[in-house]
């Protein structure tokens, strides 16, 4: 359950009020001895801190719920908030590499939309690189355009339109 309401705050855009019932979610995963969930609510407890700004906290709990076979399905979500974690860091070759196994795990699974955020974050790291690698990033940001306006995800149609104009502002 505290999983389940942290999960929807993150996605709402409200990592502080996440970030508590994660917290919550993680102990009583320890205490308890829940060892699926544990990995659950510990990934998605490091995104929000990712997105809290607190990197060093969450890379920890990202590197390890990467690193289990229990995570499954949501091994290609996991890559890209690890991926995340690594470029908030400015450790690009790491973020880059994560990214890429993170969008292979979303493709074997028929992931499209966590495929097409996959797609975004490589835009990103892509554009971070020095130089801008331009073609690459903006190839992938089309990519996750097209999935997005296919999948009707409208908040990462908008993101991929902002990431395209941050691209050619930076290129000229």
């Amino acid at each position: 359950a505290c999983r389940g309401i942290g999960y929807v705050y993150l996605h709402k855009g409200e990592w502080h009020q996440a970030i508590p019932w994660l917290e919550r979610g993680l102990e009583v995963c320890r205490v308890w001895d829940i060892p699926l969930l544990l990995y659950l609510v510990s990934s998605t407890l490091g995104y929000a801190y990712v997105l809290a700004g607190r990197v060093s906290d969450a890379l920890p709990l990202l590197e390890q719920s990467v690193a289990t076979e229990a995570m499954g399905v949501m091994r290609g979500r996991v890559h890209v908030w690890l991926s995340e974690a690594y470029l908030r860091l400015g450790r690009l070759d790491e973020a880059l590499a994560v990214a890429v196994r993170g969008l292979e795990c979303c493709r074997t699974h028929a992931q499209q939309g966590e495929q097409a955020w996959a797609l975004r974050l490589l835009v990103e790291i892509y554009a971070h690189r020095l130089p801008p690698e331009t073609e690459l990033a903006e190839a992938s940001c089309r990519e996750a355009l097209a999935l997005a306006e296919e999948l009707g995800m409208r908040p990462l149609v908008a993101h991929c339109y902002r990431g395209l104009g941050m691209l050619y502002a930076q290129t000229g």
